[in-house]
This record gives C-alpha cells, sequence and structure tokens, in this order.
C-alpha cells in the first residue's frame, strides 16, 4: 500500500511537473518603456490571464534605442507592439512584419504648440521650427506636410523640423514652435510642467485628415505558417485583451501594476493615471460594431493612402500586400 501511495505521489508531481511545462513561451516587444500605454498587457500578466491561457509570456520594455522591427527581425520577439506607418515602412523594406490585431483603433497624435509663437492654423507653420520625432514616428507628419505642401528643409515657404529628444523641452524653452505629443502622455507632460491648456494650440492629426493606426501587434509572415504558433498567438492575443479590458474597467488598479513593471522608477503616478484615462478613450472607440482588437480594412486603407500620398519620398512606394491577418482574430473567435 505504501508503494503504491508513493507511486501515485510521484505520478501527480510529473503530471505537475509536465502541466508546468506545457506553458507556451510568447515574447513581446513593447514600442516603449513601461507605461499605461502598454497597460493591458501588464494586467494580463499581474493578473494571471497569460498563465490561464496556457502561456509564459515575456515582456519587453522598449526605449529610445530599441526598434521593434529590428528585435523581430532579428528573433529577439515573437510579437511586437508597433505603429503601422512604422511596421509598412519596415514591410517595404523586407522585414515581413503582419499585423494581426489593431489594439488603438484611433490615433493619439498631435502636434502642440506655444500660442505665443502666432500659430493658429497649419497655414502658420510656414518658416517655424517643429519638433518631430524620428525612430518611425515621423512618417505621419511627413505625410501631413506633404499634404500641406510644405518642404521640410526649412525655409519661408517651408519647415524646419528639429529632431525631437523625447521630453518637452524644446516647447518649454521656446527652441520650437510646436512639437510632438500624444493625448496620453506628452501633453500632460506639459500641463504638469505647468503650462496651461489656454497657452497652447493643438492640433490632433485625427483632425487634420492625416491619422495613422498606432499601436498594433504585430508578428512576422513564417510564423503565421504554422497552424500552432497561430493558435498560440490567438490565445495571447485573446488574453491580451482581457487585460486591456480589465485596465480600462479598473484604471486605478491598472495604473498601480504599470508603476510595478516600471523598473527605472521614472513614472508617476499622476502622469500614469491621465495616461491610463487618455489610453482608454483610444482603445474603446467603437470600432464599427466589432469587438476590441479588430483591424478594420477602412481604417488600414486610410493608412496606406496618408503614407502614399503626396510627398516627394511618401514613406511608401507601393501599395503593401499581406501586411495584416484575420487568421489570428478569427481563431480566437473574435467577430
Amino acid at each position: 500500500m505504501r508503494k503504491w501511495l508513493l507511486a501515485a505521489v510521484a505520478a501527480i508531481g510529473l503530471l505537475a511537473q509536465g502541466k508546468a511545462r506545457a506553458a507556451d513561451p510568447v515574447t513581446i516587444q513593447l514600442k516603449w518603456v513601461a507605461q499605461a500605454q502598454f497597460a493591458g498587457y501588464f494586467v494580463a500578466q499581474a493578473k494571471g490571464f497569460y498563465k490561464e491561457a496556457g502561456l509564459d509570456v515575456t515582456i519587453k520594455p522598449g526605449g529610445p534605442d530599441i526598434a521593434p522591427e529590428q528585435v523581430i527581425a532579428g528573433g529577439g520577439a515573437d510579437v511586437i507592439v508597433d505603429w503601422m506607418p512604422a511596421a509598412l515602412a519596415a514591410r517595404e523594406k523586407g522585414v515581413p512584419l503582419v499585423n494581426i490585431a489593431q489594439v488603438f483603433e484611433r490615433s493619439g497624435l498631435e502636434l502642440t504648440c506655444r500660442k505665443d509663437s502666432g500659430i493658429r492654423t497649419p497655414a502658420d507653420f510656414k518658416g517655424k521650427t517643429l519638433g518631430v520625432w524620428f525612430a518611425g514616428n515621423e512618417y505621419p507628419f511627413l505625410a501631413w506636410m506633404a499634404k500641406l505642401g510644405y518642404k521640410t528643409t526649412g525655409g519661408a515657404n517651408g519647415v524646419t523640423v528639429l529632431k525631437q529628444g523625447f521630453n518637452v523641452d524644446p516647447l518649454l524653452q521656446k527652441q520650437a514652435a510646436c512639437i510632438s505629443t500624444m493625448t496620453y502622455n506628452e501633453y500632460w507632460q506639459l500641463i504638469e510642467a505647468g503650462m496651461k491648456p489656454a497657452q497652447l494650440v493643438v492640433f490632433k492629426y485625427e483632425d487634420e485628415g492625416v491619422a495613422t493606426l498606432e499601436d498594433g501587434l504585430y508578428t512576422v509572415e513564417s510564423k503565421l505558417k504554422d497552424p500552432a504558433m497561430v493558435a498560440r498567438l490567438a490565445r495571447f492575443v485573446k488574453a491580451s485583451l482581457r487585460g486591456w479590458q480589465y485596465a480600462i474597467d479598473h484604471q486605478d488598479e491598472a495604473v498601480k501594476i504599470t508603476l510595478e513593471a516600471d523598473t527605472t522608477g521614472a513614472q508617476t503616478a499622476v502622469h500614469q493615471k491621465h495616461q491610463m484615462n487618455e489610453v482608454a478613450k483610444l482603445v474603446t472607440a467603437g470600432n464599427n460594431g466589432h469587438g476590441m482588437g479588430y483591424l478594420d480594412p477602412a481604417a488600414y486603407e486610410r493608412t496606406v493612402k496618408v503614407l502614399m500620398g503626396g510627398a516627394s519620398e511618401p514613406v511608401i512606394t507601393k501599395t503593401p500586400e499581406g501586411a495584416w491577418t484575420h487568421v489570428v482574430w478569427e481563431k480566437m473567435g473574435g467577430k
């Protein structure tokens, strides 16, 4: 009897070890540092949603020297969070990125200007210095300037582009008339630095007709040829969206989880609460009746049109083929 019990205990132990080993690894590379922009993934990790889905997920924060497209091209991630302009530009250059889910349904990109610079409308950009992020974030800006007919090489009839660091100093120090901001991040940095909304003029890319899709989930074509990997990615996306819904419904808790994920200690609760509130508006915009995470083909086409239109050196030179798929969405039961 004792031998039988010992054998049973050993068998149970081996079974438990097998279940532990059954968790499938997934690595996601974020576009930027740990902040509420990515709250859904941190929440899914902290609340055990990934574990429940049989996944062992590694979340890799980004930074100014990290290009998600290069990380996944080098095999350092299974999925990346990226803006569609950067993803399509990388695809045209040979990185076979494919959008498998679109988390942000609306754009949060803005150009925020000092009112005392004299800027009231886009016509007032002429001759001014405008701060712009690079590392892929410049593409919507360049498309907008092309639509307006402004050269970005300076001069009275063009604009001077200041390669903006990832801060708001150029506007605070009057080094630029306008800088790039996000509704959920740099705009609030300006307010937290003491500027008043009345001192600012904000141009939202959505309102100017040049909005492009931002935070989406991308993988590479080779992974989508493996049915087992497609199933794994479907579990990952479904658990991530569950995390996003929880973050939106429990914003204070999501902020706390995000702050715990920030190993740098650079984030503050006040700023992250602003960020979480604004990010929620971008994730839950309606999506034409489809659920969260669905890539609307019409929104994709609008992004492509913006990127190809008007510029002497367009962001992409030909209509992409195979740059998005609903196969993962359908596998996870989305409609």
